[in-house]
């Protein structure tokens, strides 16, 4: 019987922002960027989050909202401005709360990624929208984690496929809009074979492959927005109770007629 590797995820996820350094990490960290803005170019509101692994990467950064915030797993003294200390599975954030969350990979290193999203779905207004971007297991980047012997980030991380997490979204009442699959290089090190690739990145845009190494899924929340209940206070009918001795205006004028 295969034996379960208990991954210390929190450790992986500083490994996994470390790797964003390297070659390979800093041109896909750029392609998801040209990616997640085309998806959120169309996108308005008040406030917007994202839920990263680090701060030193942000995203969709031009985006039309008033607010932007991001969150990060640790405190430092150099974190910029609207940065949230927290946990992606427990966000300090009320419900409804906000127009657009991005996960970024969060899902991919976390003990618990079903509450991830779950958290994300719970402080996001009904109407709101959720992008999601996760390591894909169908692609030359899956089959790089199943034959690695190091596992070490990216390889160490979940890679849930899309699927999966269009049912877990369809169960917290997502309507999925859209799934795309991008970076179709190899996950090949050397800065000039990458950019030999150029030709595999277009044939898999031009063809939507399904294959790329990361997918992007855009999905609206369709709960109903909830209602505060107005209390109808009823007006009470008057009550006319008579006085002892009280007497109409027909016996008045029958005793003047008997004074007469």
């Amino acid at each position: 019987m295969a034996r379960t590797i208990e991954r210390d995820y929190v450790a992986q996820r500083d490994a996994f922002e470390a790797w964003f350094q390297s070659p390979l990490g800093r041109a896909l960290l750029a392609d998801q960027r040209e990616h997640i803005a085309r998806m959120a170019e169309d996108l308005t509101g008040a406030h917007q989050l994202l839920v990263s692994i680090s701060h030193r990467l942000p995203l969709a950064t031009s985006t039309d909202f008033s607010h932007r915030m991001m969150t990060t797993p640790y405190w430092s003294s150099h974190l910029p401005d609207a940065t949230v200390v927290c946990d992606a599975d427990e966000l300090p954030f009320p419900s409804d709360s906000m127009d657009l969350v991005i996960l970024h990979h969060t899902h991919d290193f976390s003990d618990q990624p079903h509450q991830v999203v779950r958290e994300a779905a719970r402080v996001l207004r009904s109407s709101g929208c959720l992008i999601i971007v996760g390591f894909n297991p169908y692609s030359l980047w899956g089959l790089r984690k199943l034959i690695s012997r190091r596992q070490h980030p990216p390889w160490s991380g979940r890679f849930i496929t899309s699927n999966r997490m269009e049912d877990w979204l369809s169960l917290l009442q997502f309507k999925v809009e859209e799934t795309t699959s991008h970076f179709f290089r190899p996950p090949i090190t050397r800065v000039r074979a990458l950019q030999r690739m150029t030709l595999f990145e277009k044939l898999g845009e031009r063809l939507h492959l399904p294959a790329g190494a990361y997918y992007c899924i855009r999905a609206e929340k369709r709960v109903p927005a909830r209602t505060v209940k107005r209390i109808r206070w009823r007006q009470p009918k008057p009550v006319v109770i008579p006085l002892a001795g009280a007497m109409g205006s027909s016996s008045v004028s029958r005793r003047q007629e008997r004074d007469k």
